[in-house]
């Protein structure tokens, strides 16, 4: 397409796309493997790592989360078709995401991006320990530029502890690095009234402001044996990701430059967000939190946290209560005003050891590198400005 016929089509994106900053892309598994073979969709797969460095190349961050280990690795091991043992499925994903992984990585190569893989299970967005654990890690990558290609830990993961489906692990991810956009690469381009394949009548639905009762009700069930998910798990995601503060589109992924195409008006559904990132997590915070302790603050650091710094452990004087790191804790002055309420870094034991302390001193007395904030300021959510 011609330059300025490109320019002319990129108009007609929507702002949730042209602004976003933050990307998380959902990518399912009969997107990437071929129905029959299970052989991976090579020529698609190198469309989409364009798509990337693009977006990329424009100042954007992306995360992938990424099926395909389960399809893949069953056609190696020459596992049949219909639904695994568990034991079965485990020993596909672990052949299977060697495959995925060297095909991203040789892929992204070409473009000149480098790929992180990072295996996830349903506890490392549920328990807060974790959860910092694994947003510390995307968010460092993010910031040394390489793309991190995200998967369910298959390998390791039974029933009990599993996601279900990359639809919600993906809107999972998007809240954990508070992504402005998710985007989830479907068989179709959208949300209809009813499924397309099943109703000829089925009406594309292309902004949805709100999930009510009758938007779940126009979501079919499961789609084809390569993958879990279906519409139903995809406004799942929506409410999840929504909630957080992240837009959603669901567009098709059975064209090449997936991306690209939203980019260039293609035919989608937008699930809008009421809120932007950063003011949902800060009412997670401040509202949906218990507290599992409180920190007490000198005079120094209540007048940085006015000015929208992080709360060093340095301006810290005393701590109570029972925390683990990632736990909430109330912000206080040493006269016992609430300044506000954020997520602790630290456990209350090594707080203890480390407050007052300058950033220097905090690998000799812990005996680990640990960061000068005992809360971020991105984890914190004030009472007052």
């Amino acid at each position: 397409m011609p330059r300025s016929a490109a320019t002319a089509e990129a108009s007609r994106a929507r702002p949730e796309w042209t602004r976003a900053r933050r990307i998380v892309v959902k990518i399912g598994s009969a997107l990437l493997a071929e129905r029959e073979t299970g052989a991976l969709k090579r020529d698609w797969l190198a469309s989409l790592v364009e798509d990337v460095a693009e977006l990329v190349r424009g100042g954007r961050e992306v995360v992938l989360v990424s099926s395909g280990s389960i399809a893949l690795g069953r056609h190696k091991l020459g596992l049949p078709k219909g639904p695994l043992e568990l034991e079965q499925s485990q020993a596909a994903a672990a052949v299977g995401q060697i495959s995925l992984a060297h095909a991203y990585q040789e892929l992204a190569a070409q473009s000149g991006l480098t790929v992180a893989q990072i295996l996830l299970t349903l506890g490392d967005t549920e328990q807060r320990q974790r959860y910092l654990n694994a947003r510390h890690t995307i968010e460092t990558l993010l910031e040394l530029k390489a793309i991190p290609v995200v998967n369910e830990n298959d390998t390791v993961a039974t029933a009990e502890i599993k996601y279900g489906d990359n639809d919600r692990l993906s809107a999972r991810v998007a809240g954990m690095v508070s992504a402005d956009c998710l985007v989830l690469l479907s068989d179709v381009d959208g949300l209809y009234t009813a499924p397309p394949a099943e109703d000829a009548n089925a009406r594309h639905i292309p902004l949805v402001t709100e999930i009510t009762d009758e938007i779940e009700a126009m979501a079919g069930d499961a789609g084809t044996e390569l993958s879990k998910g279906g519409m139903k798990t995809k406004i799942e995601a929506g409410r999840i990701a929504t909630a957080a503060g992240t837009h959603m589109v669901i567009t098709t992924g059975k064209v090449l430059h997936p991306l690209r195409a939203i980019s260039e008006g293609s035919k989608v559904t937008w699930f809008l967000a009421k809120q932007d990132p950063v003011t949902a997590k800060k009412r997670w915070i401040s509202g949906q939190l218990e507290p599992r302790g409180t920190v007490y603050v000198d005079a120094g650091a209540d007048k940085a946290l006015a000015a929208g710094k992080s709360l060093l452990v340095a301006g810290v004087k005393r701590v109570d209560g029972a925390f683990e790191r990632g736990d909430a804790v109330v912000i206080r002055t040493l006269e016992g005003r609430e300044l506000g309420r954020g997520l602790s870094e630290y456990a209350r034991a090594d707080a203890e050891r480390i407050l007052g302390r300058k950033s220097s001193e905090i690998a000799d007395i812990l005996g680990f590198e640990g960061g000068p904030e005992l809360i971020h300021r991105n984890d914190m959510a004030l009472t007052r400005k």
